[in-house]
C-alpha cells in the first residue's frame, strides 16, 4: 500500500497529543501490537498494513473508521457519521459518499431558505415602520 506514510504518523502523533493519550494506551484501545504503532508513529516501515489496522487505529483515535486511509491517499478524511468508500473501485461507497454530499447541500438549502424568508419577513416589517414613521411625521409637520 502506498501513499504518504509520513502523514499517516504525523496525523496519529497530533491526534494523540490532543487526545492526550499514550502509545500504550492507544494499543489497548485500538489492539493493534505496540511495534506496528511505534512502526507507524515514527513512520519507520513504510510497508503494506491491513485496512483493518488503519481502521481500529481510526476508531481508536476517535476518527471515522476511514479517517487514516484516507490521510495515507492524501483525500480529505471522512467526518464521523459519513460513508466512505472502501477503495477508488468502490462505486457503492461512492455513491454512499454522493448521496450523503448532497443530503448536506439539501439541508443547508433548506437553512438558506428559512434565512432568506425571516429576512422578507423583516424586510416586511421595517417597511411597515418606514411607513408608520413617514405618516406620523407628516402629521406632526402639518
Amino acid at each position: 500500500m502506498t501513499g504518504d506514510w509520513a502523514a499517516v504518523a504525523q496525523a496519529i502523533n497530533q491526534r494523540m497529543a490532543e487526545l492526550d493519550i499514550s502509545q500504550r494506551e492507544l494499543t489497548d484501545r485500538s489492539g493493534v501490537s505496540k511495534a506496528i504503532v511505534g512502526e507507524l508513529q515514527n513512520n519507520s516501515a513504510q510497508r503494506r498494513r491491513s485496512r483493518r489496522t488503519l481502521e481500529a487505529l481510526s476508531t481508536a483515535l476517535d476518527w471515522h473508521a476511514g479517517h487514516l486511509s484516507a490521510v495515507l491517499a492524501g483525500h480529505l478524511p471522512p467526518r464521523p457519521g459519513e460513508p466512505a468508500p472502501r477503495s477508488a473501485d468502490d462505486l457503492p461507497g461512492r455513491l454512499a459518499v454522493v448521496e450523503h454530499q448532497l443530503r448536506e447541500i439539501r439541508q443547508q438549502l433548506e437553512g438558506l431558505d428559512a434565512i432568506s424568508d425571516r429576512v422578507a419577513q423583516l424586510n416586511e416589517n421595517v417597511t411597515k415602520m418606514l411607513t408608520y414613521v413617514e405618516s406620523d411625521l407628516n402629521r406632526s409637520n402639518r
